[in-house]
């Protein structure tokens, strides 16, 4: 499940953005909510403009990000475009056109070439209005153009199986059936229709698309990755004769089964196609070649059906042949990277101790030797680099968050490691929230080994009084708990209502090194529970903490979670919420669509005696006659990563033990909240729900 919350994807997309944003001269112009600071709520919460880093001038003068904005009144968003010095700070508002632009690259000359609603348009970044460069019949997505800017790449949705009945049958066109012979015929939200996303190559002159050739005609794979993949899977040669694109090359039940995607090169002049990572089993993705074009790097994973695998940069020297794994040697697991403007680094974020920090390495010089290259940490602090936006000399554009801010972008300068800040969007509005204490807090584990939580404090926190406390249970199972930002679950929102919140680092989670990050596998309710139960007795200690108010919540794993400690937890906990949980692991496996991930983590099928373990003692289902504490269960119904009926039968479970419950189903919203108006209902149920039972 960690795919579904890889930080800069699983954060970013849990849920819809809000409506403050900067106005033409480049200065917020937020009204502020209160003369004096006042604890943050949802409806401030939602107030926040999300910023998002969208490329720098060829002259590495200007930075160009976008702001979307919420309207909680029509429960849609707005994206607009903004500009912003790097020189003196001064900024403005780039476009103001109805729907989200997202920039394809810029020019040279300071033409900022961008997507809206399906089609190209340019607008300079000095002067002119914009104008636009494509309409027609297809809506472009992913595009990247060509180094010599003669051709386009592209995606679109294109009809290779007849798995709908309008399509099969189409003499009957009420018909409202789908028909499959095999797995895979649901993914993340929707039912397979047929429909593959698949690469397209086109001539481009001057916002005329040529004939596009179909890179992956009639075969019933895609390309970008399904359900989140983007651009990135896509990249061209520097010589501009072939693209490359990311791909599993599997069908059917084999495609939910694996994890092994390939990259691609497809040569222009013959047609043909060529695999670059034969051999190699696990994710390959990011391809990206080096400034001076001699190498190509992406990121790997060793291991089939292993989604959470360590992360490695390979490399492969076109002038030797040799492939190397850059990153082999190191204890850990890398998000994203770039390569430096001179070709002799490569900079890279990864988890690190409850954080996402930068860190270097040098490209060896002679890689015929394959000596591996030394790694440093450059970063340092109580904060997360959630990307790099590029190199501008002596400095990286990085987009940052912490628990207390909301993402915004920055200027990382590589000789006095210092972090100062480029964009201001959220400044006037976070003015009038006010602060919370934030702690890194070493337990002892059940089994000796230290273990790293976040405490985040109310505001005005004062030791001498006691406060009802949270135990918050991440998801993923693998996902990194580290200085995230998120519009749902949000830290430091419910520590602001008054709660203690305590996050622990708990077996399972990147940034502590390989071993750690593997041990919750086939473990679910083993150890990482135990670290749960560590954590809240032992900042139960503190004289602050009112022990018979306590609550742990969470979703997905962490719903999970929740459901699992209500069967051991002997009342500890006051109250729990689960969010999208999975509750019976024999019929989790036998509804949940990428089985890749339920035969790495559960061991493989629930009739396999070897796998008995995860479908008995580590089964929440399996300790049904030991709830007894009331509990909140929010589940939706295009979820198909946890499907409906786990949240539906833990509800009927409380419910039939006459105990305290609570069912809010959200028909049209996936394993995340998507929609404004109902991640406010959501915010609503949660913090009620908290005051009733806590």
């Amino acid at each position: 499940m960690k795919k579904l919350t890889i930080l800069t994807l699983a954060i970013i997309m849990a849920c819809t953005l809000s409506n403050a944003q900067e106005s033409k001269d480049g200065k917020n112009n937020s009204k502020l909510v209160s003369e004096s600071p006042q604890p943050i709520n949802p409806t401030t919460l939602w107030d926040l403009g999300r910023v998002s880093a969208e490329g720098l001038s060829a002259d590495g003068k200007t930075l160009v990000y976008g702001v979307s904005n919420y309207d909680l009144e029509s429960n849609s968003s707005e994206k607009n475009l903004y500009t912003v010095s790097l020189t003196n700070g001064t900024g403005s508002q780039f476009t103001d056109q109805k729907g989200g632009e997202t920039v394809v690259q810029i020019e040279p000359n300071g033409d900022v070439i961008y997507l809206l609603k399906g089609q190209l348009w340019k607008k300079n970044l000095s002067k002119g209005e914009a104008v636009q460069l494509t309409n027609g019949d297809i809506a472009l997505e992913n595009v990247k153009f060509s180094p010599d800017g003669k051709q386009i790449l592209f995606s679109q949705s294109v009809l290779v199986k007849k798995y709908h009945s309008t399509d099969k049958y189409p003499e009957l066109p009420k018909s409202d059936a789908y028909i499959y012979d095999n797995l895979d015929y649901r993914h993340w939200d929707t039912f397979n229709d047929g429909k593959f996303s698949h690469p397209f190559v086109a001539s481009y002159i001057d916002g005329k698309v040529g004939e596009p050739v179909d890179l992956l005609k009639d075969q019933a794979f895609y390309s970008p990755q399904a359900p989140f993949g983007g651009a990135e899977d896509f990249a061209w040669s520097p010589d501009s004769k072939a693209v490359l694109y990311v791909c599993k090359k599997k069908f059917g039940t084999d495609y939910a089964v694996s994890t092994n995607t390939d990259i691609y090169r497809y040569d222009l002049a013959s047609g043909t196609t060529s695999n670059l990572t034969e051999g190699m089993n696990g994710y390959d993705t990011a391809p990206t070649y080096s400034p001076d074009g001699k190498s190509l790097t992406w990121l790997s994973m060793k291991t089939d059906g292993y989604e959470s695998d360590k992360n490695d940069i390979m490399l492969f020297d076109k002038n030797s042949s040799i492939r190397l794994n850059l990153t082999a040697h190191w204890d850990g697991t890398v998000n994203s990277f770039i390569w430096s403007s001179d070709n002799r680094k490569i900079y890279f974020t990864a988890a690190t101790k409850g954080t996402v920090q930068l860190f270097e390495l040098e490209v060896p010089t002679n890689i015929k030797a394959k000596s591996l290259p030394k790694i440093h940490q450059i970063s340092e602090g109580d904060f997360d680099i959630t990307g790099i936006v590029g190199q501008v000399a002596d400095k990286l554009i990085v987009s940052s968050t912490k628990f207390t801010r909301a993402t915004e972008i920055f200027s990382f300068d590589l000789k006095t490691k210092s972090l100062i800040p480029v964009t201001k969007v959220n400044d006037a509005k976070y003015a009038s929230i006010s602060e919370n204490k934030i702690e890194k807090r070493i337990t002892k584990a059940s089994d000796g080994a230290n273990l790293f939580s976040w405490v985040i404090y109310p505001p005005s926190f004062d030791p001498a009084k006691k406060y009802p406390t949270i135990l918050y249970c991440e998801g993923g199972p693998q996902s990194a708990l580290t200085q995230f930002y998120s519009f749902r679950w949000n830290l430091q929102l419910i520590a602001s209502q008054g709660y203690i919140v305590i996050a622990p680092n708990r077996r399972g989670m990147p940034g502590w090194g390989v071993k750690w990050n593997e041990a919750i596998s086939q473990d679910w309710g083993g150890q990482p529970i135990r670290d749960y139960l560590a954590a809240i007795d032992d900042i139960s200690k503190e004289s602050y903490v009112d022990t018979t108010r306590r609550a742990a919540i969470g979703a997905s794993y962490g719903g999970y979670s929740v459901y699992q400690l209500a069967g051991v937890h002997q009342n500890r906990f006051k109250t729990f919420i689960a969010h999208n949980g999975l509750f019976d692991m024999r019929s989790w496996y036998g509804t949940t669509e990428e089985l890749f991930f339920a035969n790495h983590e559960l061991g493989g099928a629930y009739w396999d005696s070897k796998n008995e373990k995860s479908y008995t003692a580590f089964n929440p289902i399996e300790k049904a006659n030991n709830w007894h504490t009331p509990i909140l269960i929010f589940q939706g119904g295009k979820d198909y990563r946890v499907p409906i009926g786990q949240g539906l039968a833990a509800f009927q479970l409380a419910q039939l033990k006459k105990i305290k419950s609570r069912l809010v189903y959200l028909p049209d919203e996936n394993h995340w909240v998507l929609s404004g108006q109902n991640a406010q209902v959501w915010q609503r149920e949660f913090f009620t729900w908290l005051k009733e039972t806590l």
